[in-house]
């Protein structure tokens, strides 16, 4: 499926912002300083949590209509829309680490010049398999 929808309950913090938790999914949780913020976060870990769930081939629930969480006062019910088709491209895009060895003093010349290497490495390396 490509589209998720799964409340989310919103819990604002005493020191402020907001700590996220989907009853849905055990384990998916996460927080923001902001409303905004943690919107976004929520966004963010459930398809994250959800891509994690595809990846090890587990079944992924239905999730309860919002208005039937139980929540405590003060906390509330956000539907958060998981777009695992966009969520997929992201996980498999993702950037990796790479060591790379040259001269020392080839390194200096790079950096005084403000050359990033990773970006140089990625343009040289499309340009050799020209993609």
């Amino acid at each position: 499926m490509d589209k998720y929808m799964f409340p989310a309950v919103f819990q604002p913090c005493e020191e402020g912002g907001y700590s996220i938790y989907f009853p849905d999914l055990p384990g998916c949780i996460s927080e923001g300083d902001t409303l905004e913020e943690a919107l976004a976060m929520a966004k963010d870990g459930l398809e994250l949590f959800l891509w994690n769930m595809e990846d090890d081939k587990e079944e992924i629930p239905e999730p309860t209509p919002p208005e039937k969480i139980k929540i405590e006062d003060g906390n509330f019910v956000v539907p958060i829309i998981a777009d695992m088709k966009l969520a997929r491209a992201q996980m498999n895009n993702k950037t990796v680490n790479t060591n790379v060895t040259m001269p020392q003093w080839l390194k200096y010349k790079a950096e005084e010049n403000k050359i990033n290497f990773s970006q140089l490495l990625q343009e040289a390396i499309k340009q050799k398999l020209n993609i």
